[in-house]
């Protein structure tokens, strides 16, 4: 793998401790801010709206520019981002700083995919996108705990520095080792939209929402499901989520190796396990061993999804993927924010903790159903496509 992959690992690390190093800090932030709980969670429904409105603004703006220097623009706006959120000193400019931190997000992976893509053969594309990704699971692993303990020891300030420093490190190495490649005739904002007429293309988005949303159904509360349900100590949920950020490791390595090969029936295998999974969870929750299993399955086959409807996209978006390789980077925020709303719901309803998971095995499993039929529907075009072989002919006497 080319060493331009690590640059843009790194980024993605950067990002994804961005993106999530703040909710490990929310209540340390509302204490010095002087603001309520809720009113802090504002910067994580925040980054993600930034995400999924910016993903498709930034990309259209970068229709005539270099994807290398789209990158560098972006690695730069996360930079500015966490140094505003570091020096706020009210909470408005904190969300600010927030919001454009996660401009970033959607064009960084977006583009990245695709650049990632070109750097190998075509059978190793699926990898080449995973090695990219394995910066954002390495973040909830190690980048996000790490901020946390930081954040709580030396204020939460530092964690926005240290961040900002990380992307200046990202940016640098982008510079260096990402090959300049020139904005392609076909990567036009009317070439770019029209893709977004195939089916298959929106089918794929649509997956991305739904199966990934799923995962989120259930991790969003995992913390009051684990100390509620589970009885587990508030300082073991820290753990728990480390076991969580394993399982995205390893979900995204083999989904990233097994999706070059065979990507329609790893999207089937893996949405039919998670919605599985999910479902098990309601029960294996009050057992501390086994909801510890369940949640590291549930990270593995959610990340496990990411590699192949990346793919997937690219793949079906063929003449002019820019825009759609973004927009579903912004599907998985939509997700996210989907899930984490109807958790919310169930849970106000009275039907407890655990019912979340209910909840994504209903988004998993519609899925599961959206893979099964653009799969149908890519055979049957393949079908109408190929001709009919010709009768041999007689042979003369």
């Amino acid at each position: 793998m080319p060493l331009a992959l690590l640059a843009l690992a790194l980024g993605a690390f950067a990002i994804g401790t961005t993106e999530f190093a703040v909710v490990g800090l929310l209540p340390d932030i509302a204490s010095g801010y002087h603001v309520p709980i809720p009113t802090a969670g504002l910067l994580v429904s925040g980054y993600a709206l930034g995400v999924l409105i910016g993903a498709p603004i930034m990309t259209g703006l970068g229709t005539r520019v270099s994807r290398k220097r789209m990158l560098l623009i972006s690695m730069l706006l996360l930079v500015a981002g966490n140094v505003l959120s570091a020096l706020a000193p009210v909470f408005g400019l904190l969300l600010t700083g927030r919001i454009v931190a996660s401009l970033a997000h959607g064009a960084f992976f977006g583009i990245g995919s695709i650049v990632a893509g070109t750097l190998v053969s075509p059978d190793r594309r699926a990898g080449a996108i995973s090695l990219m990704f394995t910066g954002l699971t390495v973040a909830t692993v190690l980048g996000v705990p790490l901020g946390t303990l930081l954040g709580q020891h030396f204020g939460w300030r530092i964690t926005f520095w240290l961040i900002a420093a990380v992307g200046l490190v990202a940016t640098v190495g982008v510079a260096a080792l990402v090959p300049d490649q020139a904005a392609p005739r076909e990567a036009r904002l009317r070439s770019e939209l029209a893709v977004l007429a195939n089916p298959q293309v929106l089918l794929a988005m649509a997956m991305t929402v739904l199966g990934f949303g799923g995962v989120f159904a259930a991790i969003t509360y995992l913390a009051p499901m684990m100390t509620e349900v589970t009885g587990y100590a508030e300082s073991s949920v820290t753990w728990i989520m480390v076991l969580f950020g394993l399982g995205f490791l390893i979900g995204n390595l083999i989904g990233g190796r097994y999706a070059d090969r065979h990507l329609m029936p790893m999207l089937y295998l893996t949405l039919g396990t998670l919605t599985v999974v999910l479902g098990v969870f309601t029960l294996t929750a009050h057992d501390k061993i086994t909801a510890a299993i369940t949640v590291v399955l549930i990270g593995a086959l959610g990340f496990a999804t990411v590699p192949p409807l990346q793919k997937r996209v690219l793949d079906q978006a063929a003449g002019a993927p820019t825009l759609a390789s973004a927009l579903n980077i912004g599907a998985f925020n939509l997700g996210n924010a989907l899930a984490a709303w109807l958790g919310g719901l169930v849970i106000a309803a009275g039907f407890g903790y655990t019912a979340p998971n209910r909840v994504g095995v209903v988004l998993s499993g519609s899925a599961l159903g959206l893979a099964v039929l653009s799969g149908a529907l890519e055979r049957r075009s393949t079908a109408q496509v190929t001709p009919e072989p010709e009768p041999l002919a007689a042979v003369a006497d």
